[in-house]
C-alpha cells in the first residue's frame, strides 16, 4: 500500500469514527455516552434543580419565624412570589427562546435561580428574601421554554416521548427530594449553610451546559414563516387556548387532591392520618411512575395519543370517584390512588407531545411557556375553595370536584386536537 493510500484510509476511518461520534455518543473515560443521553441528562438535570429550588423554601419556614419575628402569611409570600414570577415570565421568555435561540436564555436563567438561592444566605432582613425569591423565579422560568425547544431540535422523534418523559419524571423527583432533603441538612448545619449548599448545587449544572452547549440545539424551524407568533395571535389562537385550559384544568384537580386528599380521608372515611398519608404518597408515587410509562407508550402508538390521555384521564378521574363514594378499607383505597396515580401520570407525556405536534415550526418556546403556565395557576386556583368546601361540612365534594376538572379537561383536549387538525389542514391547503 502507498503513503498516499495509506493516508486516505486513516483520515477515512478518523472522518467515520468522527462522524459516528457525532451521532450517536462521546467517548468519555472509556465510556461511550449516547448523544440523545447527554441531552437528556443536561435537560433533565436543569428540570430537576428548578423543581428543587421551588419547595427547598417551606422546611426553613419555621426557622425563618423565629429569625425574622414574621407571620405565616408573609413566608407564603417566598413560594407566591417564586413560582408566581416563574409561571408569568414563561411566556416572554417563549418569545426571547424562538427569537434567540433556548441555551444562553437556560444557561443564564439556571445561573440566576441558583446564585439568588445561594444568596439568601446573607440575608439580614426577610425583605431581600422576598426579593430573591422573585429573582430566582425570573430565572426558574427559562426551563420550560428552553428545554422543550431543545428536546424538539436535538432529539430524534422516535425517541421523543421517553425524553419528554424524563424531563417530566425530574421535576416530580425535584419535588419529592426537596423537603427532606432540606430536612436532612438542618439537622447537621445552620439555615445559611443550608442555603448555600443548595444554591451551589446549580453551579456544576451550568457549567455542564456551557461545556456541552454544542450538543443543544433549538426546534429544527424548516418552513417556518417569515413572521412569528406574535403575543396577540398566540393568546387569541384557538387550538393553544384549549390546550392551556386542558393543561389548567388538569392541575387545577392535582393540586387539589395533593392539597386535601389526607384532609378529606381523615374526615369523610375516618381514616387515621398516617392510612391517610400512606393513600397521598401512592397517588404522588404512582403519577411520578407513569410519566415514565407514557413516554414510552408515546413513542409505540403516535397515531392514538388522543384516544390514550382520554382513556387515562377518564380512569384516573372514576377511580377518584370510587373513593370518594364507596366504602372500602384502606389498603383499597391505596391501591385505587396508586392506580388513579399511574394512569394521570402516564396521560402527561402524550399530552405534551400532541402540543409539540401542534405547536406551528420554530414557535416551540412560546407554545410552551404560554400553555404550561397553566400547570402552577391551575394548581393554585383549588386549595383555598375546597378548603372552604370542607369548612362548610362539604368534604365529600372535593374528590367529586377533582374528578369533574379532570373529565372537562378531557373535553379540552379533545376539541384542541380538532382545531390543531383543522389547522394543519389549512395550512396545507395554503
Amino acid at each position: 500500500m502507498t503513503t498516499a493510500g495509506f493516508s486516505r484510509r486513516c483520515a477515512s476511518r478518523y472522518s467515520d469514527a468522527k462522524n459516528k461520534s457525532a451521532a450517536g455518543g462521546a467517548l468519555q473515560g472509556g465510556f461511550m455516552i449516547p448523544r440523545d443521553a447527554r441531552i437528556n441528562l443536561l435537560i433533565s438535570t436543569g428540570h430537576f434543580l428548578s423543581h428543587f429550588y421551588q419547595l427547598c423554601l417551606p422546611p426553613l419556614f419555621l426557622v425563618w419565624q423565629r429569625q425574622f419575628d414574621i407571620s405565616f402569611a408573609e413566608l407564603g409570600l417566598t413560594v407566591v412570589l417564586m413560582t408566581g414570577t416563574a409561571a408569568v415570565l414563561q411566556t416572554p421568555v417563549g418569545f426571547l427562546v424562538d427569537r434567540y435561540g433556548a441555551r444562553p436564555f437556560l444557561i443564564g436563567g439556571a445561573l440566576v435561580m441558583s446564585l439568588a438561592i445561594a444568596l439568601m444566605a446573607f440575608a439580614t432582613a426577610f425583605w431581600q428574601i422576598l426579593a430573591l425569591s422573585l429573582i430566582s423565579g425570573a430565572g426558574n422560568a427559562v426551563f420550560h421554554p428552553c428545554d422543550y425547544a431543545i428536546l424538539a431540535g436535538s432529539i430524534r422523534k422516535e425517541r421523543m416521548g421517553r425524553s419528554f418523559a424524563l424531563h417530566g419524571f425530574s421535576g416530580s423527583i425535584g419535588f419529592a427530594l426537596a423537603p427532606p432533603t432540606i430536612t436532612a441538612l438542618l439537622s447537621i448545619m445552620d439555615w445559611r449553610g443550608v442555603l448555600l449548599v443548595v444554591g451551589g448545587l446549580g453551579l456544576p449544572v451550568v457549567a455542564a451546559l456551557i461545556a456541552q452547549s454544542h450538543i443543544l440545539h433549538d426546534q429544527v424551524r424548516k418552513d417556518a414563516p417569515a413572521r412569528g407568533m406574535s403575543m396577540r395571535d398566540l393568546l387569541l389562537d384557538r387550538t393553544l387556548g384549549l390546550f392551556f385550559l386542558f393543561y389548567f384544568l388538569g392541575a387545577m384537580a392535582s393540586g387539589g387532591v395533593t392539597a386535601w386528599l389526607i384532609t378529606v380521608l381523615h374526615e369523610v372515611k375516618g381514616f387515621d392520618l398516617a392510612l391517610a398519608s400512606a393513600a397521598l404518597t401512592a397517588y404522588m408515587a404512582g403519577s411520578g411512575g407513569g410519566v415514565l410509562l407514557g413516554g414510552w407508550a408515546a413513542d409505540k402508538s403516535h397515531r392514538y395519543l388522543a384516544i390514550f390521555v382520554a382513556g387515562l384521564t377518564s380512569f384516573s378521574a372514576a377511580a377518584i370517584l370510587v373513593v370518594d363514594l364507596l366504602p372500602m378499607g384502606g389498603l383499597a383505597t391505596i391501591a385505587l390512588m396508586l392506580a388513579s396515580g399511574i394512569a394521570l401520570g402516564a396521560s402527561r407525556t402524550p399530552r405534551d407531545v400532541m402540543l409539540k405536534d401542534a405547536a406551528p415550526h420554530g414557535q416551540i418556546g412560546k407554545v410552551f411557556g404560554f400553555v404550561s403556565a397553566g400547570l402552577p395557576l391551575g394548581s393554585a386556583m383549588t386549595p383555598v375553595p375546597f378548603g372552604l368546601l370542607i369548612d362548610h361540612g362539604h368534604a365529600e365534594f372535593v374528590l367529586i370536584a377533582a374528578a369533574g376538572f379532570l373529565l372537562a379537561s378531557i373535553l379540552c383536549m379533545g376539541r384542541a386536537k380538532a382545531s390543531a387538525k383543522r389547522d394543519a389542514m389549512a395550512v396545507a391547503a395554503e
